[in-house]
């Protein structure tokens, strides 16, 4: 082996080697500074308070701030997009969740991002059921009741929604298909009004996360018929699920997860990954997540490109079928 072929080895060896102590070091000193973290909806929803829970205890594990930005806009394209297009070095994460994510890839026929390629999945958050409420009026005391109900009064009976194309915007027609009936969506600018009119008997029934639901419920404000999750939700127990009420196999179970730019160094991804899973198995944190009705989801940052990759697949179907477009 001639010299200069020896000397070239051990330059490309030294080259990789002293990347990869790059990148160790890196990812041991992250990080450094002000990290925030983005939610592409308005404050108070689930991706809010589950960014704002993770993040103070983050911020105590690293030594540094990590502050919570919310960029609401266009059904979480503005927040999206923002942190798209933000430097790849892992202090600027995006707290998305399946509805955003994985469903407007359907909805919108150009995105000035792709969902899945723009962003490096970093950690799985939790997992959260949405709810199907009424009004205390409804005299339906389950959902066998309340189907039976809407097949009486077909198109009559309405549903609010956080808008077009949302999460739950789309269970409402996945149940419409999957019993015959035909409840009228009715779309809102976000869930709490949508509840609100729910409370002031503006509409009959309405689609929101657990945890948007639960104080209604416990107020008795609204009644809760069941759960969308396969299993009964830990925070509600007497909450049956859509699939012991006449829908087996029914399961949607968004997760809510933080991701970051596309080319984030790996090790940087790894540490905050092994961060974050340190948080929720804190007891403290997983009191809260169930007092939101939230279930702390942990995962690799290969498992959730996988999840994500297959939501966006699985809900494409589901949009096409309900027709929504939003451009």
């Amino acid at each position: 082996m001639t010299g200069s072929v020896i000397a070239r080895r051990t330059l490309l060896a030294g080259a990789v080697f002293g990347a990869t102590m790059s990148g160790r070091a890196h990812a041991q000193a992250f990080p450094t500074k002000l990290v925030r973290i983005v939610v592409p909806q308005t404050p108070g929803g689930a991706s809010d308070i589950l960014a704002r829970i993770v993040a103070q205890r983050l911020a105590a594990l690293w030594g540094q701030t990590v502050i919570i930005e919310n960029k609401p806009g266009a059904g979480g394209v503005v927040g999206t997009e923002f942190v798209a297009k933000a430097p790849a070095d892992g202090y600027t994460l995006l707290m998305s969740y399946a509805g955003t994510q994985a469903i407007n890839p359907s909805l919108y026929t150009k995105l000035p991002f792709d969902s899945v390629e723009d962003f490096q999945p970093v950690a799985t958050v939790a997992s959260l059921p949405f709810a199907i409420v009424v009004h205390p009026s409804i005299p339906a005391r389950n959902f066998q009741e309340f189907v039976a109900l809407v097949r009486q009064k077909p198109g009559e009976i309405t549903y609010g929604s956080s808008g077009n194309g949302s999460v739950n915007h789309l269970i409402g027609e996945m149940v419409n298909t999957e019993f015959g009936i035909r409840m009228v969506h009715v779309p809102y600018r976000g869930i709490a009004p949508a509840v609100n009119d729910l409370v002031s008997g503006q509409i009959q029934a309405a689609v929101p996360t657990l945890p948007s639901a639960l104080p209604f419920v416990t107020q008795g404000s609204v009644r809760a018929l069941v759960v969308t999750s396969a299993s009964r939700a830990e925070a509600a127990p007497d909450i049956p699920t859509l699939a012991e009420s006449g829908a087996p196999g029914f399961d949607v179970d968004p997760w809510f997860g933080l991701l970051a730019p596309a080319g984030v160094p790996a090790a940087v991804v790894t540490k905050i990954n092994a961060d974050v899973g340190k948080v929720l198995g804190e007891q403290e944190v997983r009191v809260l997540f169930k007092q939101q009705g939230a279930t702390p989801l942990i995962t690799s940052p290969e498992q959730f490109r996988a999840m994500l990759k297959s939501d966006v697949e699985k809900w494409a179907k589901v949009v096409k079928a309900s027709g929504a477009k939003l451009d």
